[in-house]
């Protein structure tokens, strides 16, 4: 266990602490939203849970649309 957790914090570590460089191309075409939506739909453990975050920001999303609608069409002019 302690092991499990040490990898897990160790590779968190390296990937937050890999800082691009400019000079580097950008060669990946798919957007963030495409990769999740992939991994939502992928067979690995708990990859559905990723797709259920996805459409909770979804909603979050258009919640906030629709009250700054609603708060748009109720203001004096």
């Amino acid at each position: 266990m302690k092991s499990t957790l040490f990898a897990a914090s160790l590779s968190f570590l390296i990937a937050c602490g890999s800082g691009k460089s400019d000079q580097t191309v950008n060669r990946d075409t798919l957007t963030q939203r495409q990769k999740d939506s992939i991994l939502a739909n992928s067979k690995i453990p708990n990859a559905r849970a990723v797709g259920r975050a996805m459409n909770a920001a979804d909603s979050a999303s258009v919640r906030a649309l629709r009250a700054d609608s609603v708060a748009r069409d109720t203001t004096e002019r």
